[in-house]
């Protein structure tokens, strides 16, 4: 029997039978022929071309097989739109699969595709990688292109892969940015965030010094301005935002859901000096960054504080709890990749890899070494019976 081209270039070998990829596609990136809703109730659009990934990805002989829910407008943390209900996730179906990029994470998780796309503005690949023990990566701002995507906010989107493997995200996203992406490995200097290990719960932490050992040795190091840098992706987030709705806000805002709803308020809330601002601090950080961290090739922390909540108990402050792990590498258009590194009560851990921008082979390199030499990329969910409430 024949094996199709891009499974044997998406797994390096062919699989049983010669399986077709399956990519499922987050429902902000359009693919023609299927509707595009963001999980909402205000946007519905059948789309007559492909976003430029997915056109990529078919190209190259992926068999896109469906759309996959998301939180609404892909603005929020927990994939539970008012409108289509919650992803949930295949491990605990009583806990999140993690936003935004949620019912991605869950389908690969629960083996319903061998691929997915998500999208990436403030974490919300790494938090469903995370919490649904897949791996994933947020790529270098604008290495691929947003065209054929709904916009959060465009100075921070970015779109990327999630899968298995560390392996096959790398090939993946370099079908999506449509050229190889090149690495530096061997004697590579790697910092460990130390204060997002202590932040972590001990579990978590505990899980993620164990693969960061696997890696080498590493330098104890601290973010600079880690206190100011949500703040300021907030800053250029919202109101680029609320300037993405304003025409829907003004004559649909009833049919947003309340907590997408009030962020974009807040946007429009803000003084209109606020994106400006945030655009120069952006420049601040970065040389503040290149000061203290300039020096390191790879940082390594946990990817999430915690592993999954519940979704009947979730902590009213679990956006902010999360925004010291997702906002420099949003901030600053850095890739980061995020792996599994093992369970906590019967939940996924992941560790989050983090390079220089433009340096994604490398990052991708790293996670690939480290699951050469691990097996928790191998664990799998329980069966649907066990996984109940």
């Amino acid at each position: 029997m024949s094996v199709d081209p891009f499974n044997a270039f998406l797994h390096g070998e062919p699989r049983a039978g010669g399986d077709v990829t399956t990519v499922a596609v987050k429902d902000v990136i359009d693919v023609a022929g299927m509707p595009t809703t963001g999980a909402s109730k205000v946007l519905h659009r059948v789309p007559e071309r492909d976003a430029d990934c997915v056109a990529r990805l078919r190209e190259s002989g992926a068999a896109i097989v469906g759309k996959l829910n998301t939180h609404e407008f892909a603005f929020g943390a927990l994939t539970n739109s008012p409108h289509f209900g919650p992803a949930l996730n295949p491990w605990n179906r009583a806990h999140s699969c993690g936003g935004s990029s949620g019912g991605s994470g869950a389908a690969v998780a629960a083996g319903l595709c061998d691929a997915a796309l998500g999208t990436d503005t403030a974490g919300s690949i790494r938090i469903p990688a995370a919490f649904c023990g897949v791996s994933g990566i947020r790529p270098s701002w604008s290495l691929v292109s947003n065209r054929g995507v709904v916009p959060v906010a465009p100075n921070l989107d970015t779109v990327g892969p999630l899968a298995r493997t560390a392996e096959e995200c790398c090939r993946l996203l370099e079908v999506m940015a449509g050229k190889p992406l090149p690495s530096r490995e061997g004697d590579l200097k790697i910092g460990a965030v130390t204060f997002l290990f202590e932040r972590a719960d001990p579990g978590v932490a505990a899980a993620c010094d164990t693969a960061v050992a696997e890696l080498g040795p590493t330098d104890e190091v601290t973010i600079p301005l880690h206190e100011e840098i949500a703040t300021i992706t907030q800053l250029i987030m919202l109101p680029e935002a609320m300037e993405e709705h304003l025409p829907w806000m003004q004559t649909k805002l009833e049919l947003y859901g309340a907590d997408v709803r009030a962020r974009l308020l807040a946007g429009l809330l803000l003084p209109p000096t606020a994106h400006a601002t945030g655009l120069r601090a952006r420049e601040w950080v970065r040389g503040e960054w290149e000061r203290a961290l300039g020096g390191y090739d790879l940082l390594v922390a946990p990817a999430m504080p915690t592993t999954a909540p519940r979704l009947d108990l979730v902590p009213d402050d679990f956006r902010l709890t999360l925004m010291p792990y997702n906002s420099p590498a949003a901030l600053l258009g850095l890739p980061v990749a995020v792996v599994p590194c093992g369970l906590v009560d019967g939940l996924p851990v992941g560790l989050a890899i983090t390079g220089r921008r433009g340096e994604d082979g490398t990052v991708l390199a790293a996670a690939r070494s480290l699951q050469e030499r691990t097996d928790w990329h191998e664990l799998r969910p329980p069966t649907p019976v066990d996984a109940a409430a």
